[in-house]
């Protein structure tokens, strides 16, 4: 059984979210927070476990979703999270992006939606829909290709644009899953990017991969 929290301020939506959620067979939420301190204050109790991913709102008082997620990069980068959004603002989701968050999920998605993305994202390591994706792309269209990747980067980045795990991904590429590591943290740096949705779109936008 996999744990959740969700971070949302308004209460009949994140008590909803928590009686959805229970009745999926492999989740529950552990925790609904109001806001990024009171999840903080969550985390920081070490007597509890901590979740296995987090759905967090953007806009919430005292402390939104982009201060939050500051604080998790430094703290728990480890646990995935997937940001809550009414609207697909791409200067937010793009500054999300950069913080880390794993992928994004309107919040007047479907449950089956809301399940492939929480599946996806302990799977594959990330979630994307396409409208969301083409409004990235939208966002940074006119970015120019400014980095020179090896031959084996580029093959990584078309794996990694796939379902395939990073375990499955080093086995396709007859390379060890620590060379696969390498491969990642050095895109993740060459491109500014902290999670798999950012190399992914990298990928769609400059014409490596394809939706």
């Amino acid at each position: 059984m996999k744990s959740v929290i969700i971070v949302d301020d308004h209460s009949l939506f994140s008590n909803a979210l928590q009686i959805l959620i229970n009745q999926f067979d492999d989740f529950s939420v552990d925790t609904c927070c109001q806001n990024g301190k009171e999840l903080i204050f969550r985390l920081q109790n070490t007597s509890l476990k901590l979740p296995d991913i987090i759905l967090l709102d953007i806009n919430m008082p005292v402390m939104n979703g982009l201060e939050t997620m500051e604080w998790l990069s430094k703290h728990h980068p480890s646990i995935p999270i997937l940001a809550l959004t009414m609207q697909a603002d791409e200067n937010i989701i793009l500054e999300m992006l950069k913080k880390g968050v794993k992928g994004y999920l309107l919040k007047d998605s479907s449950p089956s939606l809301l399940k492939k993305a929480l599946d996806d994202t302990l799977s594959f390591g990330f979630f994307h829909t396409e409208s969301v994706t083409k409004t990235l792309l939208n966002a940074i269209i006119n970015k120019p290709l400014a980095v020179d990747l090896k031959d084996k980067e580029i093959q990584f980045l078309k794996l990694a644009c796939t379902e395939k795990t990073y375990k499955e991904i080093a086995q396709e590429m007859h390379l060890s899953p620590k060379t696969i590591d390498g491969y990642r943290e050095s895109l993740f740096e060459k491109l500014d990017v902290k999670s798999r949705v950012g190399l992914v779109i990298f990928a769609i936008k400059n014409k490596i991969a394809f939706l």
